[in-house]
C-alpha cells in the first residue's frame, strides 16, 4: 500500500456542504495507454517536467478558486512510485455514497490501476465523511470489462438515476450491475465524435453531459439513434430538469465536463473551465446563471495533455 501525503489543508468554511476530493499531481504527463480510445488527449512538445509544472499550477489554482468560494476540498498528493500520470483524475476510481459507502471500479488502462489506494479512502473517512463499507468491482478487470466511476456514469443522485454512454471503458453489464446492486434507474446509450473522418465512440460519458439540480447539459448531436434520444429526452424531462443542448465543437471545448456543487453555505457553484466557458454562446451563459453561479477556472495544460476537465479532477465526498 502507498504511503500517504497529505498535501497542507486549509480549514474549511463554516457551515455544512459538500466535499471534494482532490489528487495532487506529482508526475502528470501524456498517458499512451488511455489515448488509444481518449480522443480529447493531445501530444504536447513540452518537456515532461515542463507538463508537470504547468500542471501543477493550474491544479493549485483550481483548488485556491474552489475554497474562496467555499467549497471544502480534501488534497492528497500522488506517489512518485508507481508512476500514475492520470492520478489527477480521481473520478474513475472511486466513487462515494451517502450513508458511508464507497465504489472501486474497474479501470481500462493498467497505468491507471494503482491510482486505488486504501490509504486515500481511510484519510477521506477521517477528514471528511465516515466510510463504512467499499464494494469492489474492480474484479472485472480480469475479464476485461470496465466502468470508470462517474467517468462512465453521470448520476442525477436526488431521482437515482444513472446516465451512460456505452464504449470500452463503460461496459453496458457492468453498469446494469452497478444500477442492480445501488439502487439507480440506468439510461443508457451510444455518443460518438468524429475521429479523422469517422464515427468512434465517446470515452466517458462526462465529456458530452452534465446533470444538475435543475437543468442538464448535453451534446446531443453526438447521440445519432433517435430512440436513444427521445429516450435521454423523456427522462430528463420527467426528472424536472430544463435541457440545455451542446454543440459538438463545444464538447471538444469540454462544455459537457461541468460539475455542479455546493459550497459550506449550502449555496449551488457550477464548475467548469475556461476553454468550456469559452464555448459557451450568451443564451447559454445567461441560463446557467439563472440557476447558479459560474465558477471558471484556466486549466489548458491538464485538459490538452490528460483528455479530461474540471469535473474529472473532483470525486465527490458525500
Amino acid at each position: 500500500m502507498n504511503s500517504l501525503n497529505i498535501a497542507p489543508q486549509k480549514p474549511p468554511l463554516g457551515g455544512w456542504g459538500s466535499t471534494i476530493l482532490m489528487i495532487e499531481p506529482v508526475a502528470f504527463g501524456f498517458n499512451d495507454q488511455t489515448a488509444e480510445n481518449n480522443y480529447f488527449q493531445q501530444k504536447d512538445f513540452h518537456p515532461e517536467t515542463d507538463i508537470q509544472q504547468l500542471a501543477l499550477a493550474e491544479f493549485n489554482g483550481m483548488v485556491e478558486t474552489l475554497r474562496a468560494n467555499g467549497v471544502n476540498v480534501l488534497v492528497v498528493k500522488d506517489t512518485e512510485q508507481p508512476h500514475t500520470p492520470d492520478s489527477i483524475f480521481p473520478n474513475n476510481w472511486i466513487s462515494f455514497h451517502e450513508g458511508g459507502q464507497v465504489v472501486l471500479y474497474p479501470m481500462f488502462a493498467p497505468n491507471r490501476r494503482p491510482e486505488r489506494r486504501k490509504d486515500i479512502i481511510e484519510y477521506v473517512s477521517t477528514h471528511g465523511s465516515p466510510v463504512n463499507n467499499v464494494d469492489d468491482f474492480t474484479f472485472w478487470e480480469e475479464k476485461e470489462l470496465y466502468l470508470e466511476g462517474t467517468g462512465s456514469m453521470v448520476f442525477d443522485r436526488e431521482n437515482k438515476i444513472a446516465y451512460a454512454a456505452l464504449s470500452e471503458r463503460t461496459d453496458k453489464t457492468v453498469f446494469l450491475q452497478f444500477c442492480s446492486v445501488f439502487g439507480f434507474k440506468p439510461v443508457y446509450f451510444h455518443a460518438n465524435q468524429s475521429v479523422e473522418g469517422k464515427l468512434l465512440p465517446i470515452y466517458h460519458t462526462n465529456v458530452m453531459m452534465c446533470v444538475a439540480d435543475k437543468y442538464a447539459l448535453i451534446c446531443t448531436n453526438a447521440i445519432d439513434n433517435d430512440e436513444e434520444l427521445i429516450r435521454m429526452y423523456d427522462q430528463l424531462e420527467q426528472s424536472g430538469k430544463e435541457i440545455i443542448p451542446i454543440s459538438r465543437h463545444q464538447m471538444h471545448n469540454f462544455a459537457g465536463n461541468m460539475l455542479q456543487v455546493e459550497n459550506t453555505d449550502g449555496k449551488r457553484l457550477l464548475v467548469m473551465s475556461q476553454t468550456a466557458f469559452d464555448s459557451l454562446n450568451d443564451h447559454q451563459i445567461e441560463r446557467l446563471k439563472s440557476y447558479n453561479e459560474l465558477i471558471v477556472i484556466p486549466i489548458p495544460t491538464i485538459e490538452k495533455t490528460g483528455g479530461g476537465s474540471v469535473r474529472c479532477m473532483m470525486a465527490e465526498v458525500f
